[in-house]
């Protein structure tokens, strides 16, 4: 492809063809990509039964999530997790997440304390903060934390970090004695597939909102983020197990 595109260059240099002409065909081509893109997406989308089949259990739901997690490139998913349990019953919890920051984004960019920030409802104060990890969370990335939670003006209440990975002791234990350090801020290591677990049965006559909010959080996301094979393997996923329930 590198080759390719120096190739390209280097005939507008020599004359072969024009800027424009070139770049009137990389549109071209780039539309065109969209649209088999978006077909793809809708051909997937229009295998979804319409019948009112009895919904995914919440146990079936983790299962599906599970494996989207384990395809490549889906470093992004954890952050959507949680922000689709908490758009999934925000009017439960009287509590609302701030827009997702871009995922290539840094927080000293942004500003934010973390991957999901959390508000009380009518409120911008954020009291509640979730970090996502595809690795093991150390103590370095708790003082870090500790390091965020002292530079806002606001407490605080929750900082929570989400893992794919294991949690270790020494890291749990570090994490609990921070609690009277920060003067009432708990931070906690928490599992992704536990968290979510949790939430479902919990919040068990959500789960099918929270799959939907998933899914749509999913497919919003910029190519950059979630790619498009990642986006339609969750819908290829989701008719499998929607098709074993018939």
């Amino acid at each position: 492809m590198y080759k390719a595109t120096l190739q390209l260059l280097d005939d507008v240099y020599q004359k072969k063809v024009t800027a424009e002409d070139l770049l009137t065909e990389l549109v071209r081509i780039l539309l065109l990509m969209r649209e088999e893109k978006q077909t793809r997406i809708n051909t997937l989308l229009a295998g979804f039964s319409s019948e009112n089949t009895l919904p995914l259990s919440s146990e079936e739901i983790i299962n599906l999530i599970k494996q989207h997690l384990q395809c490549k490139n889906s470093s992004r998913l954890p952050v959507l997790i949680v922000a689709a349990a908490y758009y999934s019953v925000e009017e439960k919890l009287g509590e609302r997440i701030l827009p997702l920051h871009s995922h290539n984004a840094a927080d000293e960019q942004t500003g934010s304390l973390g991957d999901v920030e959390v508000c009380l409802k009518n409120d911008d104060h954020v009291v509640t903060v979730y970090e996502m990890k595809l690795k093991q969370v150390t103590v370095n990335d708790i003082n870090r934390a500790l390091e965020k939670i002292a530079s806002t003006t606001n407490r605080i209440h929750n900082y929570i970090f989400i893992t794919t990975d294991d949690i270790s002791d020494e890291v749990k234990s570090y994490a609990a004695r921070c609690y009277e350090e920060t003067g009432g801020t708990e931070i906690a290591v928490l599992d992704c597939i536990g968290f979510l677990r949790h939430f479902l049965h919990f919040f068990h006559r959500s789960r099918a909102k929270f799959l939907d909010s998933y899914q749509s959080l999913v497919l919003s996301e910029p190519d950059s983020a979630v790619s498009p094979p990642l986006k339609e393997v969750f819908l290829a996923l989701r008719q499998a197990a929607e098709a074993d329930r018939e």
